[in-house]
């Protein structure tokens, strides 16, 4: 032990071991010592001596270290020794502290020190398992440094590190467990930890979101007190952030798992907002960050609009209005706060809707958009800040058209208001003021205001703006011109090529793709001839973006030219620049615009983002248009006149067989319509069918009924008939009076000639069942008919129903006959009777011809009913044959599907029974299915024996 004491800063004689022999004799120690005891001690010398002579450290007991971590498992101070020196010597923290005052070469240096020891702790890949290993250790002094050293090789090597525990079984789930644990230091920095771990790495990415680390990061920050918590709360923000951003499948979960919801109390502000720490100002900003990365104009459409959807219906855009709107927020915040609103609001109706509708808490209240756009022409305001509203207001009329025509309505003049300030007016402000950053962005505002709306386009043009007193009203377009022809002689503060810039963009949106608009610039006789003289002068680097424009200006006076103006025909406008620049050079003037360095810049992304005022010179929705034009106007200046009328005619051909076909898919349509109308008809067709079979067994069973009823009663009259015959044979009918015998002979007659006319009717409708059969049978393919043999067995077995009834009603009116005739024989042969029984048989003598009677009447209705059934069911047999060639296909294809499987049946038998058979050769005992169905049949009759 006295040598420690010497290493450690005790008493020593004779002269002092340099470093270098110091930890070499540590390592040996480490290496031999078979005490426990003695290689701890060992280890806390190197890592006491690890800070200061790292390199030595580093070289000499690297790999004695790892070999403590393998063997010494059992001892976790060992460990943690062993973790806290090989975290100093990989780790460039401290260098990083204490280079502040040094110059850079030796931060470098540092660096690839901890380069270089981390590319030798990966060399072999097991290391890293076996610190995820120690990680499950719960142990403090062996978790929390084996989780700073992980993080500190994940900055070093972070793609190396990554893909080793991507591939280690259950390495993300282990270091997922650190959230959960309950001592906040070691929570803490497992948040730095699974930060490094998901930087740019998709996989881990999924599957640390997939570990539920969303609903537990968000639980620590509503823990820790959202925006009012410490850095723990900026820790989980930035991890969701890596989590979220650019991974559609992560943004995708937090969306369905209704995370989006408990973003909104983030962002609940009370009225005094004086006295914002630091870190709150962070929190917030990384809060609006993370709804931003959600709703960004990157992603999908389809996912951005279904983020906006529950940002609206949790309330977290009207809470974020409400910070728009609030007084005392940061400059900062307010900054973010725009931004956010803007991307929650773009390309979504309804969000843009309710964003129209907020209002700012002042007197009179104004709409947010008006207080807004007073900040972006007010040259007093910060330029993030006029950038920020410049992009919500682009926002906010991207891909709305409603709102497109509220804001140019406020520039016509039956809506102007003296009395409130509007839109329209601070535009027009900002686009006439003497500030160049002003004008830019009123007239990129006021072109979004037109951005593809052809509509507002043309109303725009009645615009009339009053220059001074005394002078006639000029319009918005020709005063827009006359600034841009006077640019030079106008005192302006900035850039005088931003105004420029700024109006001519202007002025290509608003007449593109408006011929009306192209024939209002021209008729301007100063403006053609101002723009020649631009582009044909030779001017400075920084007028050639200008020349460009004034290039593309002219070049869709060209494309988009109805010839309305004899002056001005795209043939004349082409001569022209033939004549005054030339095609090759006006072509390479255009070409200024994709060339500019800021042009790229400004078509990545929708924001205006611009690192000072003196660079914003594109929009992006202007590059966009650029892009479309730029090919189209080069074509168009190169064709001569021939050819120009070759392609009018080619458009004529097209245009009439874009008619022919609208006119076909108009046909298609109207056929699909009436086809699916025939199909809801067979569906009714089909369901009346049943109803009326439902009808006629009901009835059948009704006439069963009466069937029934009537052979008691005959039995009944018989019986009492024989009764009365041998007592008093005398008195059986005479009951019956002469004038009644003589109504049902009518009857009877009647009856007859009902009869006679039914048969008729029948035989006609035999003769037109016949004559269906035929055509059938002539429609029929040699194979198919099963829908329509269907059809007439459906008729046939009508048929035979109607003529059961009518056997029976004969049968009931030849028994009524015999009843009659019976009456009859025995009015003639007897007296009346004289005592009270012959009156009783009377009576019920007539009570029982009355039920008949009403029996007949009852099979009259439902014969007249039968024969309805059968005439509807006739016309169905004409509508269902339409039907019939479509389901033989489909018949034929299942009795395929049928016979295949048959004969895989028929093998699937055969090969059973040959495989029963080899079993029997080879002398094992096979049952058959008879045989077993046999000996449940017996066991079961034994149960119920036994029972």
């Amino acid at each position: 032990m006295n040598f420690f004491r010497g290493v450690m800063g005790g008493q020593a004689t004779g002269p002092q071991p340099s470093g270098a022999e110091t930890i070499q004799k540590l390592c040996d120690r480490v290496a031999s010592s078979t005490l426990l005891e003695d290689r701890r001690d060992a280890v806390r010398a190197l890592k006491s001596l690890s800070k200061k002579y790292r390199m030595e450290v580093g070289t000499q007991a690297m790999d004695n270290l790892i070999n403590i971590l393998q063997t010494d498992r059992s001892d976790s101070e060992i460990l943690g020794y062993a973790l806290d020196t090989l975290y100093n010597i990989i780790s460039n923290d401290e260098e990083e502290e204490q280079d502040e005052s040094e110059d850079e070469n030796a931060q470098k240096q540092a660096d690839d020190l901890g380069t270089l020891f981390t590319e030798k702790f990966l060399q072999d890949s097991e290391n890293i398992t076996l610190l995820l290993t120690l990680l499950e250790e719960f142990d403090f002094h062996v978790r929390w440094p084996g989780v700073k050293l992980l993080t500190a090789l994940l900055k070093t090597q972070g793609v190396q590190v990554q893909g080793i525990i991507l591939v280690s079984p259950m390495g993300v789930s282990r270091l997922m467990d650190l959230l959960a644990d309950s001592r906040e230091v070691i929570r803490n920095d497992g948040l730095l930890l699974l930060q490094q771990l998901t930087k740019g790495n998709a996989a881990i990415q999924k599957i640390v979101a997939f570990e539920n680390a969303f609903e537990r990061l968000l639980d620590i920050i509503t823990e820790e007190g959202s925006s009012d918590g410490g850095i723990v709360v900026e820790d989980c923000l930035l991890l969701l952030l890596n989590l979220l951003k650019n991974n559609s499948s992560n943004q995708n979960f937090f969306k369905e798992g209704s995370y989006i919801q408990r973003m909104k109390p983030w962002f609940e502000v009370g009225d005094d907002n004086s006295g914002w720490s630091a870190q709150k100002v962070t929190n917030l900003h990384l809060m609006l960050q993370l709804v931003r990365v959600m709703v960004s104009p990157v992603n999908s459409p389809g996912a951005t609009a279904s983020c906006q959807k529950c940002m609206y219906q949790c309330g977290l855009l009207q809470q974020l209005c409400t910070i728009l709107m609030a007084t005392g927020v940061p400059a900062d915040i307010l900054t973010e706060t725009i931004n956010t609103v803007s991307e929650v609001i773009r390309g979504s109706q309804v969000n843009q809707d309710y964003f129209a509708s907020v209002n700012a808490p002042s007197n009179p209240p104004r709409p947010a958009i008006v207080v807004l756009l007073m900040s972006m022409v007010n040259e007093r305001q910060p330029f993030v800040l006029r950038c920020a509203v410049l992009y919500c207001f682009q926002c906010f009329l991207y891909k709305n058209q409603k709102g497109q025509g509220e804001i140019v309505a406020t520039l016509l003049p039956s809506t102007i208001d003296a009395n409130s300030i509007s839109a329209g007016q601070l535009l027009c402000g900002g686009l006439f003021s003497a500030d160049s950053l002003s004008n830019w962005c009123a007239a990129v505002a006021l072109a979004h205001a037109l951005q593809d709306n052809l509509t507002q386009k043309e109303q725009l043009l009645r615009v009339q703006l009053a220059t001074s007193l005394g002078k006639p009203p000029v319009s918005l377009l020709q005063q827009c011109t006359n600034i841009l022809s006077q640019g030079d002689k106008i005192v302006r503060r900035g850039s005088k090529v931003q105004t420029r810039v700024g109006l001519l963009m202007l002025l290509c949106t608003w007449i593109s793709n408006c011929p009306i608009a192209v024939t209002h610039f021209l008729h301007n006789q100063d403006n053609v001839p101002f723009l020649t003289a631009q582009i044909s002068e030779n001017l400075g680097e920084d007028e050639r973006l200008v020349q460009g424009l004034c290039a593309l200006l002219l070049g869709i006076c060209i494309f988009y030219n109805d010839n309305s103006l004899e002056n001005y025909t795209k043939e004349k406008l082409k001569q022209l620049i033939e004549k005054r620049i030339g095609k090759e050079n006006f072509v390479e003037k255009l070409g200024f615009i994709t060339k500019h360095e800021l042009y790229s810049r400004a078509a990545l992304k929708p924001q205006p983002v611009f690192p000072s005022p003196e660079q914003m010179l594109f929009d992006h929705e202007f590059t966009r248009l650029v892009k479309d034009l730029e090919g189209l106007i080069t074509k168009a200046v190169h064709k001569s006149s021939e050819e120009e009328k070759k392609e009018e005619e080619v458009k004529k051909t097209l245009e009439q067989h874009d008619n022919i076909i609208t006119q076909y898919k108009e046909l298609i349509r109207e056929q699909d319509t009436q086809i699916q109308e025939l199909k809801e008809k067979v569906t009714s067709m089909t369901n009346q069918t049943e109803q009326l079979q439902a009808t006629i067994s009901q009835q059948q069973s009704q006439i069963q009924q009466h069937k029934d009823q009537y052979n008691i009663l005959k039995l009944k009259l018989g019986k009492e008939n024989q009764s009365q015959s041998n007592n008093q044979g005398e008195s059986q009918v005479n009951g019956l009076q002469t004038e009644e015998l003589s109504q049902l002979r009518e009857e009877l007659e009647e009856l007859r000639r009902q009869q006679i006319v039914l048969q008729t009717q029948l035989g006609e409708k035999d003769a037109l069942i016949d004559s269906l059969k035929s055509a059938a049978q002539t429609a029929e393919a040699p194979a198919g008919g099963s829908d329509n043999s269907e059809l007439l067995q459906e008729l046939e077995a009508l048929k035979k129903q109607v003529q059961t009834h009518l056997a029976e009603i004969g049968h009931l009116k030849t028994e009524r006959q015999e009843l009659l005739s019976r009456a009859e024989s025995a009015s003639s042969d007897t007296a009346p009777p004289s005592d009270s029984s012959s009156d009783a048989a009377k009576a019920e003598l007539e009570s029982r011809l009355a039920a008949q009677t009403s029996e007949m009447e009852s099979l009259k209705e439902s014969r007249s009913e039968l024969e309805k059934q059968l005439a509807s069911a006739t016309s169905t047999v004409a509508i269902l044959q339409t039907e019939k060639s479509k389901l033989q296909t489909e018949v034929q294809e299942s009795k395929k599907e049928q016979d295949d499987l048959l004969m895989l049946l028929a093998d699937q038998d055969q090969k059973i029974h040959s495989l029963k058979q080899k079993l029997k050769d080879l002398g094992e005992t096979v049952e058959d299915e008879d045989d077993i169905d046999a000996r449940d049949q017996t066991s079961d009759e034994e149960d119920e024996d036994e029972d």
